[in-house]
């Protein structure tokens, strides 16, 4: 244990983030660079260093909290990187953008606030890159196998970084002009600068990784012939078909799904662009749905000068406090949650459902109609009564995705099964019904977050690994059938 006392002497501290009059007028990282180094040590003795550690229970990676909260509050660096990294490939991505489920499930989080996991997780690893401890693994060894990883997210890299590191000879393809996939470009520039991405794209081909951009599998390339080319193909292409809002009016110009307007926003970042091709700027926004992604909208929007911003979210609002019948400690629970995208402004309406949208004379949406809802024998059901209207100059659709991308052929050219979800089948090993070919992430599992991602790549590159060769020493994998640590 760290400190026997330091969860009695100290209480929670986490990383401040800047003024939101300064933040709002850049797209730099909302947090106030290096105000946690100070802090951490104390905040990594509040570690209990439990018998029975269920914040491993709460990571899907299993990350090793206790030891590496011991190595931070004793200002061990590198040792504490070297655990961190035991576990998860990217802790940069993980500590700005994982909900920390991990933190929910801390035994401390019982009847005290929980450890700052997340917080002490960033700090190591941005010491580890300041000190020179994030280095190239290079393979002793070749194994003579290549494989093909479909797709640049956090699943598809995962799965590439430990297969190059078991020795075999992997190329990534990435359909967009970027690696990265949704960090890249779903992900805004204020939660997440893109330096940490490219850091770990250098390091990756530093090891001997190779990638292939502006490729899409199915459509530029016949899965048929990429599955010729190699020993091993793994699908990371995510679960990229949004949900629609079918109403009338959605024909309408200015209505957007979220993924066709942040990676613009994106893109201005990247100097694709001077300004985006669809802007916020002096308009009245509207986010439809109360999730992360709307979140991503909601604070983009700010950046981007709305004369106003609203998030609509279908369901009621969540509760301050975790309920102790339906979602007991440690589950992960659902929580009215504040992001710093909120705290820049914006209303946020809950338990309504658009009924349509009204446009101008040119075609261009100009007001949202919607109307509060109640549950009613289980089913969400208009209130009679409380129909209105509200300015909507740009419309963001938010409201998730329903599984991977059927229209560029993949799925049918490969011939692979879907789940009853709609998902691409797979077993234990995380392999498909066609030999040699292996899903992981949101491709396989469903809309899900970055930690399950990474967690499903190393999984899957073990399959991989152990389909090539007959035996794997990669970490043990978890099974995409087990959905009891699902949040």
């Amino acid at each position: 244990m760290a400190d026997p006392k330091g969860f009695l002497n100290h209480g929670r501290e986490v990383a401040k983030t800047r003024p939101v009059g300064e933040r709002v007028r850049d797209w730099n990282e909302v947090y106030v660079p290096g105000s946690l180094l100070p802090i951490i040590s104390k905040q990594a003795s509040r570690c209990m260093d439990c018998g029975i550690p269920f914040c491993h229970n709460g990571c899907p990676l299993g990350n090793l909290i206790p030891e590496w909260n011991d190595y931070a509050y004793r200002e061990d660096w590198s040792a504490a990187q070297e655990r961190l990294h035991a576990t998860n490939n990217f802790p940069e991505f993980t500590g700005r953008l994982c909900p920390a489920p991990c933190e929910s499930a801390c035994v401390l989080g019982i009847n005290q606030p929980p450890v700052t996991i997340k917080n002490v997780e960033v700090s190591i690893i941005d010491k580890a890159w300041e000190t020179g401890d994030v280095a190239p693994q290079i393979p002793e060894r070749l194994s003579g196998k290549t494989v093909a990883v479909i797709g640049s997210g956090p699943a598809g890299l995962a799965a590439a970084q430990q297969l190059t590191r078991a020795g075999h000879t992997v190329a990534v393809y990435e359909r967009a002009d970027r690696i990265g996939g949704l960090l890249r470009y779903g992900i805004p520039e204020f939660k997440m600068e893109k330096r940490h991405i490219n850091r770990r794209i250098e390091q990756m081909r530093a090891e001997g990784t190779r990638f292939r951009t502006g490729v899409e599998i199915g459509r530029d390339l016949k899965a048929t012939d990429l599955k010729k080319r190699y020993d091993a193909v793994v699908l990371a292409v995510g679960a990229t078909t949004a949900r629609d809002l079918p109403v009338p009016g959605r024909e309408l110009k200015g209505i957007h799904q979220a993924m066709e307007y942040l990676p613009l926003a994106n893109k201005v970042q990247e100097g694709d662009f001077v300004t985006p091709p669809i802007s916020a700027e002096g308009k009245h926004v509207v986010v439809i749905g109360g999730g992360d992604t709307g979140a991503d909208c909601v604070g983009t929007a700010h950046r981007q000068g709305a004369a106003s911003v609203t998030q609509l979210e279908i369901m009621p609002r969540p509760n301050d406090d975790r309920h102790p019948t339906n979602q007991p400690w440690p589950t992960f629970p659902m929580l009215y949650k504040v992001t710093s995208a909120h705290e820049e402004g914006g209303e946020r309406i809950y338990s309504v459902s658009t009924t349509h949208f009204e446009g101008d004379e040119d075609g261009n949406v100009q007001w949202l109609h919607l109307s509060e809802v109640e549950f009613v024998e289980g089913r969400l059901t208009p209130k009679p009564g409380t129909e209105r209207k509200i300015p909507a100059q740009l419309v963001t659709l938010a409201m998730g995705f329903t599984g991977t991308d059927r229209e560029n052929g993949l799925v049918e050219q490969f011939g692979l099964d879907l789940d009853e979800r709609g998902n691409i089948a797979r077993d234990a090993d995380f392999q498909t019904n066609v030999p040699g070919v292996f899903v992981a992430g949101d491709a396989g599992r469903g809309q899900s977050l970055i930690v399950w991602a990474i967690a499903e790549g190393r999984s899957a590159a073990r399959g991989v690994d152990r389909f090539l060769t007959g035996v794997s020493e990669l970490p043990a994998p978890i099974r995409p059938t087990d959905r009891s640590l699902m949040v």
